[in-house]
């Protein structure tokens, strides 16, 4: 079916605007190889672009069915699935964690020392369940580069792109290296959404990757989305590049990619790859609040406290967070069960709703859900850092400029 962004309240002249500028700017020029978005709402997608390169080694074009490795944008799905968990009672977001991993039981607060020798001091009270969900657990990435904790998962290769053993050996690692603060006192973006997985793997029974693609990526229809690229679909996988001191560079090639076979490691904070149309499937189900095509999946009221804002004492990031990197910017933004929330609008500096959800990946991958205006929103290209451009914020403000009814 042709989009009809008219019957949908945008101006097409505008989302045309939209194409010409993200190309010029983007493509064109070779700040990106190729990118893809798409703009869902009122149940059609109002508007689909794709443009450049997937593979610019050898020439392959990007298409609408490219499969991308979207990082981050995996953590909202964990924590989906543990929420589906929470509601068959198995496990509570109060439970303290050391419930489920006891190994946990002696962890401290970092106050002095090196890798064999730390100094610590007692937490101030347990690490629960709901702290791993927010990142208000003490845990941290070492991609952080802040602090001796840091360092420590960097020496020990906890949390990065390559990662090594298995969950249950990342759990027995973090068990010898001390918090950064003690949970709930900060907001720190973290490894935590991998102990996500790794407690549904427990609780449920099953293996964490067999658990996503039984629970919600066959009943949704999520046909490419895992944590591997099989052999019939390498055609579709994409390049991914880094942007550094000395220009663009390949990251992971495609036909050589640690993707093409399944991880020992499977991560819940970072680990999928998906495309367009699935990580659409994934985001109408949560704008219709746990329900898609007749199936259920969470319940209204859990998808409502999954959306609210979880940091305590209702603060922003700005006030809570200690990270020197996120796929969050600070200013009117909450976080709830693994999506930043907008909370101000007018603190952003950004067109946008009061309850917007939204994250990002490290390779600039990028979603947003409006429910104020049924709206969903997300990007698709391959560049290392996220941060490499503000095409997030460019994109924010072209679509909402393109619309012509609001319900907001």
């Amino acid at each position: 079916m042709t989009p009809n962004p008219t019957a949908l309240g945008f101006s097409a002249e505008r989302l045309a605007a939209t194409d010409t500028f993200l190309k010029a700017r983007y493509v064109d020029k070779g700040r990106l190889k190729g990118l893809s978005y798409l703009v869902y709402r009122r149940g059609e997608v109002a508007h689909q672009a794709v443009f450049g390169l997937a593979d610019a080694e050898r020439g392959v074009s990007l298409r609408e069915d490219s499969i991308f490795r979207i990082y981050s944008m995996t953590k909202p799905m964990t924590s989906v699935a543990l929420m589906m968990l929470v509601e068959e009672g198995k496990i509570a977001l109060d439970d303290p964690v050391t419930r489920y991993i006891p190994e946990w039981e002696a962890l401290g607060v970092y106050v002095s020392g090196l890798d064999g020798a730390f100094v610590t001091r007692p937490l101030a009270r347990p690490m629960l369940v709901v702290d791993l969900l927010r990142h208000t657990s003490g845990l941290t990435y070492g991609f952080q580069n802040r602090t001796t904790v840091d360092a420590t998962y960097r020496k020990r290769k906890i949390g990065g792109v390559d990662l090594a053993g298995d969950l249950e050996g990342m759990v027995r690692a973090l068990a010898d290296i001390p918090l950064e603060f003690s949970p709930g006192e900060a907001w720190n973006y973290s490894v935590s959404t991998d102990i996500v997985g790794y407690l549904v793997q427990k609780v449920s029974g099953q293996p964490f990757e067999a658990f996503l693609r039984q629970r919600l990526f066959a009943p949704l229809g999520m046909q490419d989305t895992d944590f591997s690229v099989p052999p019939e679909k390498q055609d579709r996988f994409t390049a991914c590049y880094l942007r550094g001191p000395g220009g663009i560079s390949l990251e992971d090639d495609p036909t050589r990619s640690r993707y093409l076979s399944p991880p020992s490691l499977v991560s819940g904070g970072g680990g999928l790859v998906s495309t367009l149309s699935d990580y659409l499937r994934f985001c109408r189900m949560v704008l219709n609040k746990g329900e898609l095509d007749g199936v259920r999946y969470l319940s209204p009221k859990t998808l409502q406290l999954m959306a609210a804002n979880h940091l305590p004492g209702g603060k922003s990031l700005t006030e809570m967070s200690i990270s020197l990197f996120s796929e969050a910017t600070y200013a009117g933004v909450g976080f709830g069960l693994s999506f930043a929330t907008t909370t101000d609008p007018a603190a952003t500096l950004l067109p946008g709703s009061k309850g917007d959800l939204w994250w990002g990946g490290m390779a600039s991958t990028f979603f947003w859900i409006d429910p104020v205006e049924d709206l969903i929103v997300i990007l698709m290209t391959q560049m290392i850092p996220s941060g490499a451009y503000p095409i997030r914020r460019e994109l924010k403000t072209l679509v909402y400029s393109a619309l012509t009814e609001s319900f907001g």
